[in-house]
């Protein structure tokens, strides 16, 4: 009676005899019309029928029941695997935790002894439709423990955030049971109430049967759960290598304790080296102190050695050489003028052919190197790494409101940025993106032609990953809310706060029951979508992100064309979207190259004044006024702008033979080379032409044998200067880095042109100039200048240095304090030298108003998780060979070593290791997705094609045969046939494993199928914000990429986007170190060879060019320029430029005539220091000052910073530590030279100089 009316009588405790509460399906169930209750039913159990035994033995093996008299028939099996297919897809791969999760299922559905612990509560006539299911404490807590750890591979995410309804972290052994037996997960058909206790309840005894830890194996031989997906298994958890302690010295910096302690040592040095010696002529290298006579000829007073001997000669046949030359230039300036232009015009007609290089890879990265190859084999193999259009949202309001659950639960506090009004609006602009149109060669172009859409063409939904994916991108989902007149029991929060607990979730378990998948078909993670929280309370979130990923084309120009113009329409609508209650930073693939582009273009208006402000200052000082009534006469603006047209010819030319050569341009080719030979060339044509004033003509001398003269005697000096510098550039070319490589090409040919063309065209010029300088106005040359008095005068500069400027600082008590001051500054720089920070900071590279300095700030102040990263697995590996799958793969069998593996454990310590997430491994889900026990892999018996398994046909049968071997991994020819399938597989509610959303792209499968190429294992990095963090975020990848490949002796390579940028600062101080002392040697060679074998004078000028380059690291760490390729270029061209401040003045000391040391280095210093200081120091200095007015950071720190500081070091280490230097230690008095060079004077100007 009790159980037929159970209405009237209430819960039936029949416990004197075991029997069912159910059996067999009758009514369907009007919500879900797929889905039946079970009978009520109270007999004793049924015997199974016969076509039921494999199902059984599949669904639950080991329950076999003796003679299988179960409370299930065969329907009610079907349902059940039906109803588990999803928990069998993610939790298989352990078999401890699917044995259990099937145990308290099949005890649910089919056990004999039902009546123990499940109690009917309500019924429907025939129909049970609601249950109680007592289940023991231990048994439920054991099961939660051995399945907690298991992994969801293609989601980078613990399994039961998919299956416990919240995040993996918020679930427990109750809430999940509880979550499994909810009508609420859309897989069960009616209320399974459990209830957890060890002791019996009410007369029930709960279902408490055996479990296995994860650790064990099963009685099938099933092995225990792997390291990743069970804790337990795995040894002690890898721990970080502590840091490297600073290196200190009585607690203080080690390197600033030993330049303090070095540079006490030297000054007491220097103090007793004056205290007990005589200072420079018995200084350590002497000299003769009877030096030669400029009035004696007789060669028997010179004493020479062999070497000073083959000095002289080489430099007298240079001088030979370039006085016959000069002399033909001033005789014959019409021809040398017309093929100097043709020559420079047939150079600079290569410019048609200029290519100029933008694209950040190509500057950045060299073509041999190891990023730019393993770029290059991802794009190959897998397709290059999508283009991103991303969003960042933010609100000026900080309104903060709170959500209190109707059911129960602490109040939620939310962001401004997450109100329902905002959220509106942020929607209203997401479907305004989605419905940009562009046009590209007369077609529209809208986001559907070029985003990603993973599930396509089965689903064409573009992948927009955003928080308002979780509403479907609906107004009306978003408005969705169950409620009644007085209380809302879910609304738009709710179904938020489970979808970041459970993003790939089907249907929430409020009463929304809305999908939280994405209308892509594929989870909205909520560390890519939110940004601003605080661990993972995304409720406290304080910016959206929305990102949409665009598919990106290696050599198809039609399809990327579209994608530029779409994106260029983006950028466009996105710089007129104005809402005043949201504050936007946004970013297309194309930004950061469209501003470098916008950047130079603006700075070429302060380059201009920049060259402008030289220009003139070099026009006008070029000439020596000697009377007001000669100022049109003796100026020498004409001469001026001849000069520095062939400067800038000097440099179109080299542009134009590197172009017909197929050199592409760089954006610092354009913007230091003319700076640098304006350098160098200024400086040489102010040598030339103040040589050539403070001359006097020897009697019966005709002007092109007095130009002759003045160049045979100049001429040795500029070539070393040029040739040291070019052979230097050009052995920079050999750097790995293509901007300084390019730079040092451009730069090295760029300058010796520019020498060519001084020593003839404008040797010529200067001819014809001398020429009209007899009586002839500059400029208008038809106009005369009346006869009358002529007096000439030194300048006025010229005779600052000779009488105030030289003797002052060679005094014997200013000399001490000059070297003291400059080898502190050295000992200063040196201790500085290690802490110049490595790296270029996005934000510099852009302009001042730039749109993307508000993205780069809000990127590394809101975002939570880094770029993907991609462990490629080279071409070779078997991986239908199980020892090879085993090496790679992170399931149950697979080697703890294994790829997977690795990483795993590496984002245990992501703190160092930057790995955030477990990898997705193709690998693993392949095998869960193949098994027979799951529907996933499934053909048509008649045609052998795939059958998804959505579709419901007899045809379709199981992939593999539910055989003890069918259960295995699949091996051999198995493997191959059906990954294909598994690739082509869209997710869906039946099969969550298909793996064409997740790896359509991560097997490079052979042609016909027949092998497998390389492969990728995706994971991401931990949030990265500045230089210093990527370059350890890529450290740390490839050093986790070789213990891979040394552990399975396969190669392995980590690759992601940001590689190719930052590869470079690996390696930075070695290139930087490399390239300097390349340079140095080669200036040191030239110089020893053009100085006449004079090895000290090398030496001499080596040091202070290293002085000067250690220096210029000083400044960089004083003013926060950091070493890069930009800076590495400057200081190379410092290196150039620098020959320039002290080669000129080492030669006029070396073969000065002069009685000691201090007296040389007194007329070097008067006689080629006001060239120097006229020629570099003054014409850079205005031009450099108008950089500092650039909108352009890169130009202000890396051009305005380092250019003053490499004028202001070279200046001051040239014209006032080196001529101290030379009187110290300055090289002996090359006695042929000296000799030969009286012989030259006798009778000239320099005569005069010489006794003055």
């Amino acid at each position: 009676l009790c159980a037929k009316f159970p209405f009237l009588f209430g819960p039936c405790l029949i416990t004197e005899s075991e029997h069912c509460v159910w059996y067999g399906e009758c009514s369907e169930i009007e919500k879900h019309p797929d889905k039946k209750y079970n009978c009520n039913y109270t007999g004793p159990p049924i015997p199974l029928p016969s076509e039921g035994y494999d199902l059984l033995t599949e669904l639950c093996p080991g329950y076999d029941y003796g003679n299988r008299e179960l409370c299930c028939n065969v329907d009610q099996l079907k349902t059940l695997k039906s109803s588990l297919q999803l928990p069998l897809q993610f939790l298989s791969r352990c078999p401890a935790c699917f044995f259990n999760l099937m145990n308290l299922f099949c005890e649910l559905t089919c056990s004999p002894h039902q009546s123990q612990f499940m109690n009917g509560t309500k019924f429907n006539e025939t129909n049970v439709v609601e249950v109680q299911y007592y289940i023991g404490k231990t048994f439920a807590n054991a099961m939660y423990n051995a399945c907690q750890d298991v992994e969801a591979p293609s989601s980078n995410m613990k399994a039961l955030s998919i299956l416990c309804g919240k995040d993996a972290k918020y679930c427990n052994a109750t809430n999940w049971i509880q979550y499994l037996f909810d009508v609420s997960n859309g897989q069960t058909p009616f209320p399974i109430i459990p209830i957890f206790s060890d002791v019996p309840v009410s007369g029930y005894t709960p279902m408490n049967n055996k479990t296995y830890n994860c650790t064990e194996g099963l009685e099938d031989g099933s092995g225990p759960c792997s390291c990743q997906d069970c804790a337990k298994a795995c040894g002690p958890k890898p721990v970080p290598p502590p840091l490297p302690p600073p290196w200190k010295i009585f607690g203080l910096d080690a390197m600033t304790v030993i330049m303090w302690i070095s540079y006490m040592a030297f000054l007491m040095f220097c103090w007793c080296s004056v205290y007990f010696t005589v200072m420079s002529e018995y200084g350590p290298i002497l000299e003769s102190n009877n030096p030669l006579s400029l009035n004696s000829d007789n060669s028997d007073q010179v004493n020479a050695s062999c070497c000073e001997t083959c000095g002289e000669r080489f430099e007298n046949a240079l001088r030979t050489v370039f006085s016959s030359w000069g002399s033909f230039c001033v005789r014959h300036p019409f021809l040398v003028i017309w093929c100097s232009l043709i020559l420079v015009a047939a150079s600079c007609g290569g410019l048609v052919h200029m290519r100029l290089t933008t694209d950040p890879v190509e500057l950045w990265s060299s073509p041999t190197s190891q990023a730019r190859q393993e770029k290059d084999y991802f794009d190959s193999h897998f397709g290059p790494f999508f283009r991103t259009v991303q969003l960042i949202i933010t609100t000026p309001l900080n309104d903060t409101f709170i959500y209190s659950p109707y059911f129960g639960g602490s109040d939620v506090p939310f962001g401004a940025i997450l109100d329902k009004g905002i959220l509106h609006q942020i929607l209203d602009l997401q479907l305004a993106i989605e419905g940009i149109v562009a046009t590209y060669e007369g077609k529209n172009v809208t986001l559907k032609d070029i985003c990603v859409a993973p599930l396509a063409p089965y689903n064409n939904n573009c992948t927009i990953l955003s928080v308002l994916n979780y509403f479907q991108n609906s107004h009306a989902v978003l408005d969705h809310s169950i409620g009644d007149d007085f209380y809302v029991y879910a609304d738009f929060h709710s179904h938020f706060l489970y979808c970041v607990s459970a993003p790939a979730s089907l249907n929430d378990t409020t009463l929304l029951h809305d999908p939280c998948l994405g209308t892509f078909g594929g989870p909205v993670f909520p560390w890519l979508a939110l940004g601003g929280y605080d661990e993972f309370n995304y409720n406290n979130a304080t910016a959206l992100v929305i990102t949409f990923p665009l598919n990106n084309y290696l050599n198809d120009s039609v399809r990327l064309g579209k994608a530029l113009e779409w994106e260029k329409e983006f950028i466009k609508f996105m710089k007129n979207f104005n809402n005043p209650n949201l504050t936007i930073a946004f970013s297309a693939e194309r930004s950061v190259e469209d501003e470098i582009d916008r950047e130079s273009d603006s700075d070429i208006s302060t380059i201009l004044i920049s060259y402008a402000i030289m220009f003139i200052y070099i026009s006008l000082a070029l000439g020596h006024i000697h009377s007001f009534r000669r100022v049109l006469v003796d100026s020498k603006i004409s001469l001026g702008i001849a000069g520095i047209l062939i400067v800038l010819s000097s440099v179109c030319a080299s542009l134009g033979i590197f172009s017909y050569a197929g050199v592409p341009l760089t954006l610092i080719v354009i913007e230091v080379i003319p700076f640098l030979v304006l350098a160098v060339g200024v400086d040489n044509i102010f040598i030339i032409v103040q040589t050539y004033q403070r001359d006097e003509r020897i009697h019966q001398e005709e002007l092109h044998q007095q130009i002759g003269r003045i160049l045979g005697e100049i001429a040795p000096s500029l070539l070393l200067s040029s040739f040291s510098e070019t052979v230097a550039f050009f052995l920079g070319a050999l750097s790995n880095m293509p901007a300084v490589r390019t730079f040092s090409l451009f730069a090295g040919l760029a300058v010796f042109i520019d020498f060519l063309l001084q020593i003839s065209c404008f040797v010529s010029l200067l001819g014809l100039d001398a020429k009209r300088q007899e009586n002839r106005f500059d400029i208008i040359c038809c106009a005369k200048l009346p006869e009358g008095p002529e007096t000439k005068t030194d300048g006025l500069l010229f005779r600052f240095f000779k009488k105030v400027y030289a003797p002052f600082i060679l005094k014997e008590w200013v000399r001490p304090i000059i070297v003291a001051v400059f080898v502190g500054i050295l000992s200063f720089s040196i201790a500085v030298v290690n802490k110049v920070e490595v790296g270029l900071d996005q934000k510099l590279s852009m302009p001042d108003d730039s749109y993307m300095l508000d993205y780069f700030r809000n990127l590394s102040e809101y975002l939570h998780t880094g770029a993907p990263v991609y462990f490629v697995v080279d071409d070779g590996l078997n991986y239908s060979s199980p020892n090879d799958q085993n090496i790679v793969c992170g399931g149950v069998g697979c080697n703890n070593n294994s790829l997977v593996q690795q990483v795993y454990e590496a984002s245990l310590i992501s703190n160092y290791s930057t790995i955030a997430f477990t990898p997705s491994s193709w690998l693993d889900d392949y095998f869960d997705w193949v098994k027979p026990q799951s529907t996933c892999c499934r053909y048509y018996n008649t045609t052998g094609a795939f059958c998804n398994a959505s579709v419901v046909d007899p045809s379709c049968v199981r992939c593999r045969p539910m055989t003890p071997s069918g259960k295995q991994r699949p091996e051999g020819k198995d493997f191959m046939h059906f990954l294909p399938m598994f690739l082509a597989d869209n997710p869906n509610p039946k099969c969550g494993k298909g793996g064409h959303a997740a790896y359509a792209t991560a097997v490079d499968l052979y042609p016909n199928n027949t092998a497998i190429g390389a492969t990728y294992f995706m994971t991401y990095h931990t949030i990265l914000r500045d230089s210093p963090d990527f370059i350890h975020g890529l450290k740390m990848a490839r050093n986790l990429a070789d213990n891979i490949s040394q552990s399975i002796d396969h190669k392995v390579f980590a690759y992601s986007v940001f590689y190719v940028f930052y590869e470079q600062y690996l390696t930075i101080a070695y290139d930087t170190a490399l390239n300097l002392s390349v340079s140095l040697a080669a200036i040191f060679v030239v110089t020893t060879v053009l100085l006449g074998f004079d090895l000290w004078s090398a030496v001499i000028v080596c040091i202070t060019i290293a002085m000067i380059l250690v220096n210029m690291f000083g400044v960089m760490w004083l003013w926060n320029i950091s070493l890069n390729a930009v800076s590495l270029v400057n200081l190379v061209m410092s290196c150039g430029i620098s020959v320039e401040f002290c080669s000129h003045i080492v030669r006029a000391f070396s073969i000065s005539v002069k009685k000691n040391r201090v007296e040389r280095a007194e007329e070097a210093l008067a006689h080629m220091g006001s060239s120097v200081f006229s020629g570099i120091t003054l014409t850079k200095f205005g031009g450099i000052l108008i950089l500092a007015l650039s909108k352009s950071q890169i130009f202000q720190v890396f051009y305005f910073r380092m250019y003053l500081a490499i004028v202001l070091l070279g200046a001051t280490h040239g014209l006032i530590f080196l001529p101290v230097l030379l009187s110290y230690i300055g090289p002996s008095v090359n006695k042929a030279k000296v000799f030969a060079a009286n012989q030259n004077y006798v009778g000239t100007e320099r005569e005069r100089l010489l006794n003055y």
